[in-house]
C-alpha cells in the first residue's frame, strides 16, 4: 500500500529525476556545442548523412526535443533546407532511444558482484564525488561541463531509484493493477502517453516514468507499447511550440516532425493491433521490465524511420500542401533565439550577420571615398542606406549576443562572443565616418572649393592607404586571418604620421595663399575621418589577433606588435615609401 510519504518521495524522484536530465543534457549541449557546430557544418542533402547526424546530435544531447527545436531554429535562420531537416528529425527519433537503454541499468539483478558494479547505485556516487571535484574545485569550463554531467547523470539515476521504490507499493493496489488494464486498449494507451509526454515536453523523462511504474510488476507489455508509441506523439509539442512566429519553412519543419510521428503511431498501432487480435502472443500479458521497455523503444522508433524514410519526399510535399507559400513576402528575424541554447551555433550565426554588416561597412566607406574624386549621386544614397543598415544591425547583434553572455559559454566562445561585440561597434563607426567624408565631399561641390594640385595628390595618397586599411581589416575579420591582421598596425602607423603631414603642409599651403580657409575646415574633416577610420581598423585587426589567443587586452597586444616585430618594422618602412613618396 502507498501512503502520503510514498507519495512525497515519489514526487522528490521525480523532480530529481527531471532535474538531473535537463542539467546533464545541458552540459552535453555546451561541451559538445563546436562538434554540433562541425556536423551540422558537414551535413549534406543526403537521407543517410541527415538521418546520421540527427542520431548522432541527439545522443550527445540526450534530447530528441532539444534537437528538434535546434533544427526549427536552423531552418528559420536558413542554415538548413527542408529537405535536410526531416532528415535530422528522424534520425532524432532514433537518438533518443539510447536514453532509455542507460535507464535500464536501474532494472540489472543478480549476486554476481560484475552484476551489481553495473547498477547505477554502486557507481552513481563515484560518478557524483568525481563530479562535485571537477565542478568545484577546477578552474576551467570544460572540466567543469564535464562535472555538471556527471553530477546531472548522478542526480538522474538517483532520482529513477527514489522513483522505483515509492512506486514499490503499487504492485498490491487494485486501483493501480486496473489502470494499467484500461491502458491495454491501445487507444487510451497512446492518449495517455502523449499527454505525459506533452506536460513535461520530454519523451526520454516520460519513458524514463513508465520504466519505474513498471518496477511493480504491474505493467505489461501490451500497455505499455501503445504508452510508448503515444510518448512519440507528446514529444512534438516542443517543436510545435517552438515554431511560433517563425518562417514557414521552419513551421513546415515541425510539422514534418508531428506527421512522421503521427504517420508512424497510426501505422504501428494498427499492425500492433492485428498482431494482438490475430495471434494473441502471450508476451503481452507479461510484465514489462526496464529492458524490456528500452529495446520496445527502439524498435518502434527504428521501425518508423524504415518506414518513413524512403517517403521524405512525400512528407516534404505533404508540409507544403498544409502550410503553401503566400504571395506576400515573408518578414523574418536576423538572429534566432531558439539557437541560443547552442551558443556554438549562436555565435556563428551571429558571426556570419556580423560578416554581412562588415561588407556594408566597408563598401559604404569604399564608395564614400570615390564620390572625393568622382561625385555620384545614386553611391550618396546607397552610403547613406548603408549607414542606416549597419546601425540596425549594430542593435540587432549586440542585443542577441547580449542574451548569449548570459548562457555558459567556454572559454572559445566567450571571446568569441566579445571579439564580436567590439566588432560591430567598430563597423558601425566606420560606416558613420563613410556618411561624414561624403557630407565634406558634398560641402566642397555645394560652396565650389577646390584643393590646388599638390593637396589632390596628398588627398589621393591617403585615399588609397585608407581603402587599403579597411580592405586588410575587412579580409583578417571575415577569414579570422591572423597574417592579415599583422598587416594593419604598421598601416595605421603610416597613415596617423600621414595625418600630422597632411594638416602640416595644408597650414604652410594657407600660409602661402595657395588654398582657402574653407578649404582648410574640409581639409581637416577629411583626414580626421580617414584617420579614424584606420583606428577602428586597428581594433578590429586587434580582436582578431586577440581571440586567436583568447586574450581580450587589445592596447597590449598592439604594443607588442609595435615594439618586438622585425615584421612590423618592413611592413611600416614599405607602407611609408608607399604612401609618404611625396614627403
Amino acid at each position: 500500500m502507498m501512503d502520503i510519504f510514498d507519495v512525497l518521495t515519489l514526487i522528490g524522484g521525480l523532480c530529481l529525476f527531471l532535474f538531473g536530465m535537463n542539467l546533464m543534457g545541458g552540459a552535453l549541449e555546451r561541451s559538445a556545442g563546436s562538434k554540433l557546430e562541425n556536423m551540422i557544418g558537414k551535413l549534406t542533402t543526403g537521407k543517410f548523412a541527415g538521418l546520421l547526424t540527427g542520431l548522432g546530435v541527439t545522443a550527445v544531447i540526450q534530447s530528441s526535443s532539444a534537437t528538434t527545436v535546434m533544427v526549427v531554429g536552423f531552418v528559420n535562420s536558413k542554415l538548413m533546407s527542408l529537405k535536410q531537416a526531416i532528415h535530422v528529425i528522424m534520425g532524432a527519433n532514433v537518438g533518443t532511444t539510447v536514453t532509455a537503454w542507460i535507464l535500464s541499468l536501474s532494472g540489472i539483478s543478480g549476486d554476481n558482484i560484475f552484476i551489481k558494479l553495473l547498477k547505477p547505485s554502486s557507481f552513481t556516487p563515484i560518478l557524483a564525488l568525481i563530479g562535485i571535484v571537477f565542478y568545484m574545485f577546477t578552474k576551467s569550463n570544460k572540466k567543469k561541463d564535464i562535472g555538471t554531467v556527471l553530477l546531472g547523470f548522478a542526480t538522474l539515476m538517483f532520482g529513477m531509484e527514489t522513483m522505483t521504490g515509492a512506486v514499490s507499493g503499487l504492485r498490491d493496489v487494485p486501483a493501480f493493477q486496473e489502470l494499467f488494464i484500461m491502458f491495454k486498449n491501445p487507444i487510451l494507451g497512446v492518449l495517455a502517453g502523449a499527454v505525459l509526454t506533452a506536460i513535461i515536453q520530454s519523451s526520454s523523462a516520460s519513458v524514463g516514468i513508465l520504466q519505474a511504474l513498471a518496477a511493480t510488476g504491474a505493467v505489461s507489455y501490451g500497455a505499455a507499447i501503445p504508452i510508448i508509441m503515444g510518448q512519440n506523439i507528446g514529444t512534438c509539442v516542443t517543436a510545435m511550440l517552438s515554431s511560433v512566429g517563425t518562417t514557414k519553412n521552419a513551421k513546415r519543419a515541425a510539422l514534418v516532425h508531428l506527421s512522421f510521428n503521427v504517420i508512424g503511431t497510426v501505422v504501428c498501432l494498427i499492425a500492433f493491433t492485428l498482431v494482438k487480435a490475430i495471434l494473441s502472443p502471450a508476451l503481452l500479458d507479461e510484465s514489462a521490465t526496464f529492458a524490456g521497455i528500452a529495446t520496445a523503444h527502439s524498435v518502434f522508433n527504428i521501425a518508423c524511420t524504415l518506414i518513413l524514410l524512403p517517403m521524405s519526399g512525400l512528407l516534404e510535399k505533404l508540409a507544403y500542401k498544409l502550410i503553401p507559400d503566400s504571395k506576400l513576402p515573408e518578414k523574418t528575424s536576423e538572429l534566432d533565439d531558439r539557437l541560443l541554447s547552442t551558443p556554438a551555433i549562436a555565435l556563428e550565426c551571429a558571426h556570419n550577420l556580423t560578416c554581412d554588416m562588415a561588407k556594408i561597412a566597408t563598401e559604404a566607406l569604399k564608395n564614400s571615398v570615390e564620390c572625393f574624386g568622382n561625385y555620384d549621386k545614386s553611391k550618396a544614397e546607397e552610403i547613406h542606406e548603408a549607414e542606416e543598415k549597419t546601425d540596425h544591425l549594430e542593435d540587432v547583434i549586440g542585443s542577441y549576443l547580449v542574451k548569449l553572455s548570459m548562457k555558459q559559454l567556454n572559454e572559445t566562445e566567450g571571446a568569441t562572443a566579445s571579439m564580436l561585440l567590439k566588432a560591430i561597434g567598430d563597423f558601425e563607426r566606420i560606416s558613420d565616418h563613410a556618411v561624414n567624408i561624403l557630407e565634406s565631399v558634398e560641402e566642397m561641390r555645394e560652396k565650389g572649393i577646390v584643393f590646388s594640385e599638390g593637396a589632390k595628390a596628398e588627398m589621393d595618397s591617403l585615399c588609397a592607404a585608407t581603402n587599403e586599411i579597411v580592405a586588410l581589416s575587412y579580409t583578417a575579420f571575415i577569414d579570422n586571418n591572423v597574417d592579415t591582421a599583422n598587416l594593419v598596425e604598421p598601416l595605421e602607423q603610416v597613415i596617423d604620421r600621414m595625418k600630422e603631414l597632411l594638416r602640416t603642409r595644408h597650414i604652410e599651403r594657407l600660409r602661402v595663399g595657395d588654398c582657402g580657409i574653407e578649404a582648410g575646415f574640409v581639409w581637416s574633416d577629411l583626414i580626421t575621418n580617414m584617420e579614424r577610420v584606420s583606428d577602428h581598423c586597428s581594433n578590429i585587426a586587434g580582436c582578431v589577433m586577440d581571440t586567436k589567443e583568447q586574450n581580450m587586452n587589445l592596447h597590449e597586444s598592439i604594443k607588442l606588435i609595435r615594439s618586438d616585430s622585425e615584421f612590423y618594422r618592413e611592413k611600416y618602412t614599405e607602407y611609408t615609401r608607399k604612401y609618404l613618396s611625396f614627403v
